[in-house]
């Protein structure tokens, strides 16, 4: 690893690790454990324990309060499905929709990892690029970092249903998965593509959608006559910014797109957020947590 980017992986390992330890690991042990509980013995009452666990069969019988203590069954295992299309290229803030999206992959990770879980990481473009099995451990989730950081993709689209099929198929046992994309792969109405494979993976495992976008991508500037391009085809075009109509008519577009998706996240109960690259992606995570 070059010198470069062994900064920058320290860099953002210094500032997730110490984000996941404070503000999330509590947060995110009770939006997403608790699901696979087994009871494992009672013990006396004590202050602060959920009353929702008093065994009334044991306190009746030796007139005194107890409670039910439960384990969790297994570890979680935490998937990232990560979008390194060419369109997580764009910015126009202090970072890019992909540096924005390999950060809060990295808080997730400490996060899963802080809580003994594996985690393991699915990197997509129009195809699945690579794919790292879940694993623990430090050198491991590094690893994550690194590709995070570093990733170079073969080809420049999006097809996020290649994603979750794949992640339908590899992972048998039902896992805790976070799609993190700017969900840029929609029909010419706007209408998302992946609406079949979203259906199959939200029977298998737990899955909640990160909404990664810039703020210029829901509203156009003024600023005259602008020639475009889309990273991802490559085609480009002149458009006049100065329009109030092209502004109107690119609004409206933005709009639609993001109404459609929610409305089919809604349908299918997947909890997301959107967090914009020039936001404090901590309160959209902590959102994102809160709706579990």
């Amino acid at each position: 690893m070059d010198n470069g980017l062994l900064k920058k992986v320290r860099k953002i390992e210094i500032k997730t690790k110490s984000l996941s330890h404070q503000i999330f690991a509590g947060e995110y042990h009770s939006a997403f454990k608790g699901r696979g509980m087994a009871f494992s013995e009672v013990r006396e009452y004590q202050f602060g324990d959920d009353v929702r666990n008093m065994d009334w069969n044991v306190t009746a019988r030796l007139r005194a309060p107890y409670v039910k203590v439960f384990e969790e069954e297994r570890e979680l295992t935490v998937v990232l499905l990560v979008d390194v299309s060419s369109s997580g290229i764009f910015g126009t803030t202090s970072k890019s929709k992909r540096e924005l999206l390999a950060e809060i992959a990295a808080v997730l990770s400490f996060s899963a990892s802080a809580n003994n879980d594996k985690v393991g990481a699915l990197f997509f473009s129009s195809k699945v690029e690579k794919f790292i099995p879940p694993k623990k451990g430090r050198s491991h989730l590094l690893r994550i970092l690194r590709e995070l950081l570093e990733f170079e993709p073969q080809t420049k689209g999006t097809n996020i249903s290649e994603a979750l099929r794949f992640l339908t198929n590899a992972i048998k046992r039902k896992c805790t998965a976070f799609l993190l994309s700017d969900l840029m792969d929609v029909d010419q109405q706007g209408k998302p593509n992946y609406e079949e494979a979203l259906k199959v993976a939200v029977n298998r495992h737990d899955l909640s959608v990160i909404n990664i976008y810039d703020p210029r991508e829901r509203n156009l500037p003024d600023i005259g006559l602008v020639r475009i391009k889309d990273a991802e085809t490559g085609e480009q075009m002149w458009v006049d910014t100065s329009s109030k109509a092209v502004r109107n008519h690119y609004a409206t577009w933005g709009r639609e797109v993001l109404r459609n998706s929610t409305t089919l996240f809604n349908r299918f109960k997947v909890d997301s957020v959107s967090i914009s690259t020039d936001q404090d992606y901590v309160k959209g995570l902590m959102a994102l947590f809160k709706q579990h």
